[in-house]
Parts: C-alpha cells; sequence; structure tokens
C-alpha cells in the first residue's frame, strides 16, 4: 500500500518540523539548505521520522527542483 501526499518545504529553517495544514497537505520545515539536493536529501529523513518508517520508503513523485512536491510513502 502506498500512499501519496503534497508537500511544501521550506529549507534553511532554524528549526526542523512537520505541521499539517488544514487541507490535508504538509508544510516541512528543514534545516538544509535548498542548493546542491541537500534539501531534498534531508526531506525523506526528516519524513521516516514523522511517519515512523524507513527512509527508502519515501520517494519524491514530483517537485525535486520545487518548494512544492508530491511525496509517495510505500
Amino acid at each position: 500500500m502506498s500512499m501519496k501526499i503534497f508537500v511544501t518545504v521550506k529549507p534553511n529553517a532554524k528549526k526542523e518540523g512537520v505541521v499539517l495544514q488544514m487541507d490535508g497537505s504538509l508544510v516541512i520545515s528543514l534545516k538544509a539548505p535548498s542548493r546542491e539536493g541537500k534539501a531534498n536529501a534531508r526531506l525523506p529523513k526528516v519524513l521516516a521520522t514523522h511517519f515512523d518508517v524507513a527512509p527508502s520508503c519515501i520517494r519524491i513523485v514530483s517537485g525535486a527542483s520545487s518548494r512544492k512536491k508530491i511525496i509517495e510513502i510505500s
């Protein structure tokens, strides 16, 4: 079973965290910068902790170069 969620990533944040929005999407604050794919590399680790799954279960489906992404959790 897999689940797709819409996320908005905020790189260079002072504090990492996941916030659920009213529409069911997530806003994820990351300490990692957006350059050189560092935020995209950090994103699965933060989501894996939040959903209590392995980071390998999380994949960016679309929006790799955008702040708005679709994430698949399997």
